[in-house]
């Protein structure tokens, strides 16, 4: 008798979250969006700040693939529930209760600092077999926008780590004074979210096909496209840009930081596993988010590629080759209230380059003082 053949682990459902200050306009652009066909086979998971929630009477696509949030803000007491509620989706799909369904789509509260919610996408050890985390879509509100950065630091910590930024109201910019503020707010965003894309909604730019879709593999040919993931170069450029500006302390975007690590040289498992460790150890709740492809020096063929979001990083993959002919390792990463020189220096540290007064690698692994993880 032969065994039965085992039953292939379904592919990892692509997860968008879409996030945006009070009053951005996230549950109209979700309305938008769940209208298109392409969109049919979308579950909707809707995070409500207090008591009574509202919003999901106001998304048109509410249905048995619809789990309503309401018993606090996802970023906080609700992980339990955001668990509960995907593991909920699952059961019934699995079991037949609703038709298949092939992307989710998670909109927060907008008080809501995203980071948490990812760090559930990336560590549940179910869940991560299950889904995989596509992009994070920010919704930012042209005509308040300015203020509303200058007044909250969730709205800068949310347009921080977008892949998509989603420009509402600009139909409204109906004066010179209103057109001005909107240019400085899209230099602001230029600076703070280098590598996010934007889009008009009120010109129609906002559509599936813009805002998802926004992870590692490209949709059309399933290929690897690191340099649109990693938008280094854009990163790079605004980083040139941003020299010689003198940062406001009390102005909260001006505490963030993007920036690139890259090198030529191959990288040792163990310089990048000890450098990585150490940046979360130290620098873990500032590390906003992290991107990454490395030239691994025992496996250079298969680049390794990272993701993190603080403190917790995404189980590592291996690529089956390079997919273009960039083989450098480059970490694009998003900081508050660190220098980039700081981790550039850790970095020159581990991969052996000389500085002066300053440790190398092996001072820093070989330290009775380092933290335990960092000893050899």
């Amino acid at each position: 008798m032969t065994d039965e053949p085992r039953r292939r682990q379904p592919d990892p459902i692509p997860v968008t979250l879409l996030t945006g200050f009070l009053g951005a306009g996230k549950t109209t652009l979700l309305n938008r969006l769940l209208s298109d066909p392409g969109l049919a086979d979308t579950a909707v998971l809707i995070n409500e700040f207090g008591e009574i929630g509202l919003d999901h009477l106001l998304v048109q696509h509410f249905d048995d693939a619809t789990v309503l949030l309401a018993s606090g803000c996802l970023c906080c007491t609700v992980r339990g529930d955001l668990v509960e509620g995907l593991e909920h989706l699952l059961r019934r799909m699995d079991n037949g209760v609703i038709p298949p369904f092939h992307r989710v789509m998670i909109e927060t509260t907008g008080l809501a600092d995203p980071a948490p919610i990812l760090h559930v996408l990336m560590m549940h050890p179910y869940l991560v077999m299950r889904f995989r985390l596509d992009g994070v879509v920010t919704v930012v509100d042209a005509v308040n926008g300015t203020a509303t950065l200058d007044a909250h630091p969730e709205a800068v910590r949310q347009a921080a780590i977008a892949d998509r930024i989603v420009l509402t109201k600009t139909d409204l910019l109906d004066t010179e004074e209103r057109r001005a503020g909107f240019d400085a707010l899209l230099a602001r965003l230029g600076t703070l979210a280098p590598g996010a894309r934007r889009l008009d909604a009120a010109k129609g730019e906002a559509t599936p096909d813009a805002l998802l879709n926004a992870g590692l593999f490209d949709p059309s040919t399933k290929i690897p496209d690191v340099a649109r993931w990693l938008s280094a170069e854009a990163v790079d450029a605004a980083e040139a840009a941003a020299r010689g500006h003198s940062h406001e302390a009390n102005r909260h975007d001006d505490r963030i930081r993007a920036f690139t690590v890259a090198t030529e040289a191959p990288v040792s498992a163990a310089a990048i596993d000890m450098f990585l460790e150490l940046v979360r150890g130290t620098h873990g709740p500032k590390l906003l988010r992290l991107k990454g492809i490395v030239k691994l020096a025992e496996d250079p063929e298969h680049p390794l590629v990272l993701h993190g979001v603080q403190h917790v990083l995404h189980p590592p993959s291996q690529l089956p080759a390079w997919p273009d002919d960039d083989r450098r390792t480059r970490l694009v990463m998003i900081v508050r209230d660190v220098e980039p020189a700081v981790i550039r220096r850790l970095f020159d540290a581990f991969m052996g380059l000389p500085a002066l007064d300053q440790p190398d690698g092996k001072a820093l692994t070989d330290n009775p003082l380092a933290p335990a993880t960092l000893r050899r």
